[in-house]
């Protein structure tokens, strides 16, 4: 039985709507990540490193690490108001 089968429909090749909507979930999360990471790789980098190279110096390591962090306390920030406002 794969991800898609119901446990009552034995052979039936139709997917369950649970068993989909917990796929299309994963999947989303999967993405929604990724595309985070990339705007963070992406804004800190720009922002912290100016000369590229072999490693990080101290200061770039630091730049990265608190622009890192304010991005996800702004994304936090973000999130709640848009979840806690009624529709």
């Amino acid at each position: 039985m794969d991800a898609f089968s119901s446990p009552s429909s034995g052979s039936s090749s139709q997917p369950s709507t649970e068993a989909f909507m917990g796929q299309l979930k994963v999947q989303l999360a999967q993405a929604h990540a990724e595309e985070f990471l990339e705007t963070i790789r992406g804004k800190c980098f720009d922002k912290c490193i100016t000369k590229p190279g072999t490693s990080l110096s101290g200061s770039e390591s630091s730049c990265i690490s608190r622009c890192v962090d304010r991005y996800i306390e702004a994304t936090g920030i973000i999130s709640r108001a848009l979840f806690s406002s009624p529709f």
